[in-house]
């Protein structure tokens, strides 16, 4: 019985939640802007600039399937679960009694979703992501703690249903990896991960020590946007220099990786994941692409105007703390956020931690533009 009124108290919630999301969407808005973009598409010339047409199906895709009809299946399963509850008072029912339950967590876990990404506004958030992990030290504890990070993340996108696959990875000696780099191609991909760039510590026995000494592991988190069809531009070939094995290896081992240097900056990239050598070459020169735009972007430049000398770790700030020994906490440095279900965590359970980063995000870039205004 009180599980069932605490089913009812928490649809009376999502009911709240969705009366206020239909404000901020702004439902009919949508519709008038819909209809207008599908008159923009239906201009003869709407082709002639590939860019801005790109844009235009962009936000097309975004109005209408991210918010648009989400807004109404969100509708649609919250009275089916109304319906459900109404019967169950009724009549008990096993099998409608989980169908509600099912329908509760499916439609809690979209609009936490959702709310996060209120809070994305920035125009790379909506891009996939380059995610590249990084062992800070030559030793199994910071190789293997490496390997968990890339273990977590990759459960956190498999939960999201987030496509993802491996550009390129580095075995450690013993245990672990030296680095690997990640793709997410889903929307948002970037604007939820950009907040796990940063130096990652472990606090642990290590596995590795007889003496099960406490010891510090450090890995690095870098995450890039992955460049669409919005950004035109080709790196010159002249600054490439691009390296594959003289020898291929035999059949049961070729050897296809590929390894790209951008001469100007110093740059390298490289990939070994593909099915084919030119696979990896366009993949590995997909990835310095979008490495170079993330710099430029960093020091506010075009991307032949990037200064070598200038180029900083996109990820040399320590962020977060794991704790598994001699108690269980993983704490956010910058947002305080902390949590003891340490193991949740590596198992992919992170959005407690990019809710609040994002958050304080929204939150200091408001007071900023605040500020300016008052300063005008």
């Amino acid at each position: 019985m009180l599980e069932f009124l605490n089913i009812k108290i928490e649809v009376e919630k999502l009911s709240n939640i969705l009366g206020k999301a239909e404000d901020c969407l702004d439902l009919k808005y949508l519709t008038t802007r819909i209809q207008y973009l599908d008159q923009v598409i239906a201009q003869p010339d709407f082709w002639n600039n590939p860019t801005r047409a790109y844009e235009v199906l962009q936000e097309i895709e975004y109005s209408i399937f991210y918010k648009h009809e989400q807004y109404q299946r969100w509708c649609s399963i919250l009275e089916d679960i109304k319906a459900a509850l109404e019967l169950l008072e009724l009549s008990a029912d096993e099998q409608l009694w989980q169908e509600a339950q099912t329908n509760l967590t499916q439609l809690q876990q979209e609009l936490e979703t959702a709310e996060i990404q209120q809070l994305l506004s920035d125009p790379h958030d909506k891009k996939g992501a380059f995610l590249t992990i990084i062992s800070e030290v030559n030793n199994a504890d910071a190789q293997y703690w490496a390997y968990m990070l890339l273990q977590m993340y990759w459960r956190w996108a498999k939960s999201h249903n987030y496509q993802f696959d491996l550009v390129a990875i580095s075995e450690g000696n013993r245990a672990g990896i030296n680095y690997a780099t990640l793709e997410i191609t889903a929307s948002y991909a970037y604007g939820y991960l950009k907040s796990e760039t940063g130096i990652h510590q472990l606090q642990e026995i290590s596995p590795f020590d007889v003496t099960n000494s406490l010891g510090i592991s450090l890995a690095s988190v870098e995450v890039i946007p992955i460049l669409d069809e919005s950004v035109d531009w080709e790196i010159p070939e002249k600054d490439l220099e691009i390296t594959w094995p003289l020898h291929r290896g035999n059949v049961n081992r070729p050897q296809i990786w590929v390894k790209i240097v951008h001469i100007l900056t110093g740059i390298s990239v490289f990939c070994d994941q593909e099915r084919s050598l030119m696979g990896n070459k366009e993949k590995a020169l997909a990835f310095l692409k979008s490495k170079l735009f993330a710099i430029a972007l960093a020091q506010g430049v075009q991307v032949d105007k990037i200064q070598p000398r200038l180029i900083k770790s996109l990820s040399n700030n320590l962020i977060r703390e794991y704790i598994l020994h001699p108690y269980t906490k993983v704490k956010d440095l910058r947002t305080n956020v902390e949590t003891p279900a340490a193991v949740e965590v590596l198992n992919g359970k992170i959005d407690l931690f990019i809710k609040a980063y994002l958050q304080q995000l929204n939150h200091t870039t408001s007071v900023t533009q605040e500020a300016l205004d008052n300063s005008e």
